[in-house]
This record gives structure tokens, sequence and C-alpha cells, in this order.
């Protein structure tokens, strides 16, 4: 006659299980886009006009592409990026993550970014935190 296992040993089993899936779904929450990096002046802004006042004193603050812009409802959200690859190696700073805040429009910004068509474009502060600053533009994962 086969013998079940004990109750305590399925337990164990289940919540290794669970714990296996709660990883790989938190993983799943982030989204991967581009990024590039635009230099002052950073005003006049789409959210805030020539108020610099809502700006991070950190410095760690971007505009947002189409995709994230969300018709002006992005203003104020803030995202953790880290650059996780660029088409030159080496390019990324190992363990970097920043928070950024969405203080502008990419299209509108009074600077031209150094690629076009990312999916947010970081301050050159934001972007030297994460990256070489000589590169054009890197891949990022970021979370809101």
């Amino acid at each position: 006659m086969p013998r079940t296992p004990p109750l305590p040993y399925l337990k164990w089993h289940f919540l290794l299980l669970l714990m296996m899936l709660c990883r790989l779904s938190h993983n799943s929450l982030a989204d991967v886009g581009t990024a590039a990096q635009y230099s002052p002046p950073y005003i006049p802004t789409e959210c805030y006009g020539s108020d610099s006042s809502p700006f991070p004193t950190s410095n760690l603050f971007a505009a947002a592409g189409d995709g994230v812009w969300d018709n002006g409802a992005s203003c104020g959200r803030q995202y953790i990026v880290r650059c996780i690859s660029a088409s030159t190696p080496g390019i990324c700073i190992p363990g970097q993550t920043i928070l950024i805040k969405i203080v502008d429009h990419a299209a509108s910004v009074s600077s031209n970014p150094s690629a076009p068509g990312t999916t947010i474009v970081l301050s050159q502060t934001a972007f030297g935190t994460i990256a070489n600053s000589t590169a054009t533009s890197i891949n990022i994962e970021f979370q809101q």
C-alpha cells in the first residue's frame, strides 16, 4: 500500500512553491524601455511651467516619453529606474538604482535629448548616476 507523505512535508513544499511564485511575480512588475539624457535649461516644463520648486533637490528627474506621458497624468509620478544594458558594454553602473520624478514631456523639453523617441529622458545628473554619461541612450528597467 502506497504511503502518503506527512502533512508538514506537503506544507513545506507548498510554502516553497508559493515563495518562488511571489518572487517571479515581483520581478514582472517593472517595465523595460530606453532612456536618453538632456541638459539645462530644464524650465519651462509642461508640468510646472516656469516653477522650479517641484523639482527634486537631488536633480534626479526626467521628462516622460509619449508612452509614459499619459496626456500629462504622469506629471509628478516617481519611478525607480536602473540601467540594464547599452549598445556598448560597460556603460551601465552596476548596482545603481535611482528614484526620479517626472517634470516634463520629452516632446517639449527646452534642449534636445541625446537620442530621440526614448521612453524617458533623464536629467544629466540622473543619467550619470546609473550610466556613463558618454552614452547617447541606454536600456532601462523602470517601475512606478
